[in-house]
């Protein structure tokens, strides 16, 4: 499989996550749907070094590193889930307004 493939499905990828953080209306649904974007990106690191670059660790190691900072956002993100849950007992977007005053 060439590049273009790669990046197909990469973008096929980040479009079905895009689709799913604005239609969801769970928490844990939107959060998913970014976890699914980052993966997107992650493949188009790994597929434009293995292009590009002859030294196939640089796309790995920034792959690993993206795949680190998406796992401490779904910390922080189930973090603020729960605590959201707790104080509104739902995990409904529409159903709380945090920044209406």
């Amino acid at each position: 499989m060439d590049l273009a493939g790669y990046l197909i499905v990469s973008a096929i990828l980040f479009a079905i996550g895009v689709f799913g953080a604005i239609a969801r209306r769970n928490l844990i649904s939107v959060l998913m749907s970014i976890e699914l974007m980052f993966n997107a990106s992650n493949l188009n690191l790994v597929a434009a070094n293995r292009l590009l670059h002859p030294d196939p660790a640089l796309g790995q190691m920034l792959a690993i590193f993206s795949i680190t900072i998406a796992a401490a956002e779904a910390v922080v993100g189930l973090a603020l889930v729960l605590a959201i849950y707790r104080k509104f007992d739902t995990v409904f977007v529409e159903k709380f307004n945090l920044l209406k005053g």
